[in-house]
This record gives C-alpha cells, sequence and structure tokens, in this order.
C-alpha cells in the first residue's frame, strides 16, 4: 500500500510564496526519484518537478524554472516544493508522487494522494 500526503498549500497574492510538503509512506520511498504534479479543473495533470532519489539533480518544467525549489529529506520521508513569485498561472491542485526518470517524468503510481491547494489569485 502507497500514500502521498501533501501539505502546505493556499491562498497567497502574485508574486507570494509558499512551501509545500509531501510525506510519501515505506522506506522505499527513500530511494526513489520523487516528483510534484500539479492539475486544474479539465486539464491533465502535468509534470512540475523532479529530484534525483538521494538529491542532487533536480529537474523543472519550464514555466516553474528560476522560481520553484524541489528538495527531499529522505529520513523523513519528506519532499519539499518552495515556490516563489508565484503566478495567478500556478493555480491548482499539487500532488506528490514517485517518479519514473525515462523520456518523461511521469508519475509511477496510479495511487494519488489528496493533494494541496494553490490558489494565487489578486
Amino acid at each position: 500500500q502507497v500514500q502521498f500526503v501533501e501539505s502546505g498549500g493556499g491562498l497567497v497574492q502574485p508574486g507570494g510564496s509558499l512551501r509545500l510538503s509531501c510525506e510519501a509512506s515505506g522506506s522505499s520511498f527513500r530511494v526513489a526519484p520523487m516528483g510534484w504534479y500539479r492539475q486544474t479543473p479539465g486539464k491533465q495533470r502535468e509534470w512540475v518537478a523532479t529530484i534525483s532519489s538521494y538529491g542532487g539533480l533536480e529537474n523543472y518544467v519550464d514555466s516553474v524554472k528560476g522560481r520553484f525549489t524541489i528538495s527531499r529529506d529522505n529520513a523523513k520521508n519528506g519532499v519539499y516544493l518552495q515556490m516563489n513569485s508565484l503566478k495567478p498561472e500556478d493555480t491548482a491542485v499539487y500532488y506528490c508522487n514517485a517518479a519514473k526518470w525515462g523520456d518523461t517524468y511521469e508519475a509511477v503510481f496510479d495511487s494519488w494522494g489528496q493533494g494541496t491547494r494553490v490558489t494565487v489569485s489578486s
């Protein structure tokens, strides 16, 4: 059984910041790449960022480069997403999952957590 619990979302003004947290169950997640994904109503879930199993290599979708930073703490089964200079187009529900590392960074598991909602509005 796999479980992801996301937190840290909220309502912020454009230009503001949020820090999202993800707790992944199971010790095996400490050795798996992890990713953040986001989804808006009527839209397909989009990959946002990934981080390698032990850190050191991070990738981002072009639209968030320079603004978002992904990190992890394997001792805590934690994955984080620091979001700065937020824009209205960042509004979405954000999810975490184990991430594939190939042509795409799509999620490994079909089971998703509840997600955490980020709303950027003026």
